[in-house]
């Protein structure tokens, strides 16, 4: 007669942290955390990538072994990682330790130690959806105007960090830019439309906690398109105080499509060009496709 089964084998974690960009908050996030996954008779590893790159290799490899992955930092962080595990059966841990942690909140994932290892520890993966903008896997969004050339501009600020440098990079995009003619294509009808931003979410959250598309769900399938129209710069200020709690989305400005594929391309006179942004990150100009993944990626999540 064979012996009843024991208790299941504690999970194995691979930690994917990029140094450069985690720094002390990363390292105060993992340290706590590592050592209850260990006390709890988990196998805990930590990598330190050398960048984006770096990570998605290191992650692919880790996911493959069986173990799970966890990415440590914030949404830049974890778009790499998760993206890089989507379409596999490989399972995503987040630790938000970064300044948006906009998917993790999404998602609802604890930040606090112990309630974050006993997700960890004991969860199910649930599949959630995931983006493929112009080929490459993304979670959150996609999304092409002021909010990406203020990413930009903090990208390229030497004298604020942090937080400090988003806002003073939002700051003179705003004050410095002129509406942009856009062609948004969603499953195959377009729309011409001028304005501010266009945004492709799976995930509701982009920008630190800006809930740009309320009503996006992780695990339907389809992507909200958000788009913001052309306002005199004091309304447009009014909307971006109203993305703290989605009701923007009343104003006449303001229109939501949905759909499985959209494409943002630039409809003006030609010689402008304009960047897109993708979990925080910036991977090119206008045009873009992006791509709803339906349930592409295993993570831990409540």
């Amino acid at each position: 007669m064979a012996p009843p089964p024991g208790p299941p084998s504690p999970r194995a974690f691979t930690a994917v942290v990029n140094p450069a960009a985690g720094g002390s908050a990363s390292a105060s996030t993992l340290i706590p955390l590592a050592r209850l996954l260990r006390e709890a008779g988990a196998d805990v590893e930590v990598e330190y990538s050398r960048g984006l790159e770096h990570a998605a290799t290191v992650a692919r490899a880790a996911g493959a072994a069986g173990r799970v992955v966890l990415g440590v930092g914030g949404d830049g962080m974890v778009g790499c990682v998760g993206g890089a595990l989507a379409g596999t059966d490989a399972v995503l841990g987040i630790v938000p330790a970064g300044r948006g942690n906009d998917f993790a909140r999404q998602l609802g994932v604890p930040s606090g130690p112990g309630e974050l290892a006993r997700l960890l520890l004991e969860g199910e993966p649930r599949a959630v959806d995931a983006i493929e903008a112009n080929g490459t896997p993304v979670l959150g969004s996609v999304y092409a105007g002021v909010d990406a050339v203020a990413n930009d501009n903090a990208n390229r600020t030497r004298l604020l960090r942090g937080s400090a440098a988003y806002y003073a990079g939002a700051l003179r995009a705003i004050l410095s830019w002129r509406p942009a003619d856009y062609q948004v294509t969603v499953d195959g009808e377009e729309h011409l439309r001028r304005g501010y931003t266009v945004v492709a979410a799976n995930s509701g959250y982009y920008g630190f906690g800006k809930h740009i598309a309320p009503d996006a769900r992780v695990d339907d399938g389809l992507l909200d398109v958000v788009l913001i129209g052309t306002a005199p710069k004091p309304l447009f200020f009014a909307v971006m105080r109203e993305l703290a709690d989605g009701s923007h989305v009343r104003r006449p400005q303001v229109e939501v499509l949905r759909g499985r594929e959209v494409r943002i391309e630039l409809a003006g006179p030609p010689g402008r060009t304009l960047p897109y942004g993708a979990d925080g990150e910036l991977p090119g100009v206008l045009p873009v496709t992006a791509r709803v993944m339906p349930g592409a990626l295993r993570v831990l999540a409540p």
